[in-house]
């Protein structure tokens, strides 16, 4: 009788691509994946570092494993479990830790699934993360989420991912390529290019500073893969995208017009303190080539409040400069202390009221932002790419610029690409529409 396996995954894109690669390994293995919190003989948690809730997540999703089947054995892996392995093995219910270097080697530590009183924990120290592992996610969702790059090399103050991924490395050009062609040969119909600085793609396995390749060489390659569909960028510094990336996008076959830029503050003073590679008015100018080369692109921002040495002032330089530029949605984040981290003992801590309160703004900011793209996209028409929930009687589907469209839940809908004119928003922010033909015709990859 094959064993049984769970997983649950915490934070960004990477983790999911990292988490489906481990599922491949151990049903290699001859584990039987099953849905979280189901019962199973395996439960493999990989976790998060970006935000203080990375230890109320992780311990509720012990607490879920543990009331669907309490002898179940319990791994966490990922960014928390390397920068805090003691505190998690100290969890009860947990059995084995894996830090950075270990969490792909998770075969090797399950001869016996029986549970011991205390986990154990097997991690390293980062700078020993210096070498590559290929990962892709498939077969969870209609799109992909295909891994090029790990690590960090930046020294940003609030952050732990260097301290949590290590060194900036990545794959080679021609492993992605192979990844790339083999999603598409799942009839996986969007990829989206993952990692923790993706514009920093071309550093070798090892932090080799020499570039055989750069991002730019990537994107042109991966656009001359057949068979493929819709090619989507996760999230890219505002410093390493480049005119000509995205020149590259824009006369491109497949990847499509969706940018999503790290701003964090719009205070130069504050970005400073951030230590961010970059000044607001370089972040400008990245925006007005976007518009300048796609019109018609969508642009998301990811913007921290409450970082320390933020006052009202600096603030609403952040709130002026995002509702007068031409960008699409927020990403929001409430500045957290992290262990660690320079900004941790900075002065000039802003208090938990101010942090929510400038959060609200700025996440009211965002709807209009939205409401007033999803309004100017209106009556035309776009391929809409839905997705397999169903969500309260809808179905949901994106744009190739980041739409959010929802229509009735038909399961004949899922994975497809249909022809939609956006009619109207509805209720609940969304953008219902008509479908214009049937299916759109099986893409031939010329």
């Amino acid at each position: 009788m094959s064993r049984t396996v769970a997983f649950h995954t915490l934070g960004c894109k990477l983790n999911f691509a990292e988490t489906s690669t481990i599922a491949r390994n151990l049903q290699a293995e001859g584990f039987e994946k099953v849905g979280f919190p189901e019962a199973a003989d395996l439960y493999v948690i990989n976790t998060c570092s970006v935000t203080d809730n990375a230890d109320k997540s992780c311990r509720y999703a012990v607490r879920q494993a543990q009331r669907a089947n309490p002898e179940g054995y319990i791994a966490v892996v990922g960014c928390y479990a390397q920068l805090k392995p003691e505190e998690i093995a100290a969890i009860p219910g947990v059995d084995l830790v894996l830090g950075a270097t270990e969490k792909f080697n998770l075969t090797k530590y399950l001869d016996s699934l029986d549970k011991e009183d205390q986990g154990q924990v097997h991690s390293c120290e980062i700078e020993a993360a210096d070498f590559y592992v290929s990962s892709y996610a498939i077969g969870d969702r209609t799109r992909a989420f295909l891994k090029v790059q790990d690590g960090c090399d930046y020294k940003c103050t609030y952050c732990t991912i260097p301290l949590a991924r290590g060194i900036s490395r990545s794959d080679t050009l021609e492993n992605v390529l192979k990844n790339a062609r083999e999603i598409s040969e799942q009839g996986i119909r969007e990829i989206v290019l993952t990692g923790v600085n993706i514009g920093d793609y071309g550093k070798g396995e090892f932090g080799n500073k020499r570039h055989e390749h750069t991002f730019l060489d990537l994107v042109r390659a991966l656009d001359e893969v057949p068979g493929l569909e819709r090619l989507r960028i996760s999230s890219i510094e505002p410093n390493l995208l480049l005119e000509e990336i995205i020149q590259c996008v824009a006369e491109s076959r497949h990847f499509v017009p969706h940018f999503h830029i790290p701003l964090q503050s719009g205070s130069n003073d504050i970005l400073k303190k951030m230590r961010r590679r970059y000044l607001r008015e370089l972040y400008s100018e990245k925006v007005r080539l976007i518009r300048k080369y796609m019109p018609e692109a969508c642009i998301g921002v990811d913007v921290i409040v409450g970082f320390p040495g933020e006052s009202e002032s600096h603030f609403m330089e952040t709130y002026e400069f995002l509702h007068a530029l031409d960008i699409n949605y927020l990403h929001v984040f409430t500045y957290s202390e992290r262990p660690n981290t320079p900004a941790a003992s900075m002065d000039g801590v802003v208090s938990q009221e101010d942090r929510a309160k400038r959060s609200k703004m700025l996440r009211s900011l965002s709807v209009k932002k939205r409401r007033a793209f999803y309004q100017s996209q209106l009556e035309e028409e776009f391929d809409v790419l839905f997705e397999g929930e169903n969500k309260k009687g809808y179905i949901h589907g994106f744009t190739a610029n980041y739409v959010k469209v929802q229509m009735p839940w038909d399961p004949a809908l899922v994975g497809q690409l249909r022809k939609v004119r956006l009619k109207e928003i509805d209720a609940s922010g969304l953008v219902r529409g008509e479908f214009v033909t049937t299916l759109v015709p099986e893409f031939s990859g010329e």
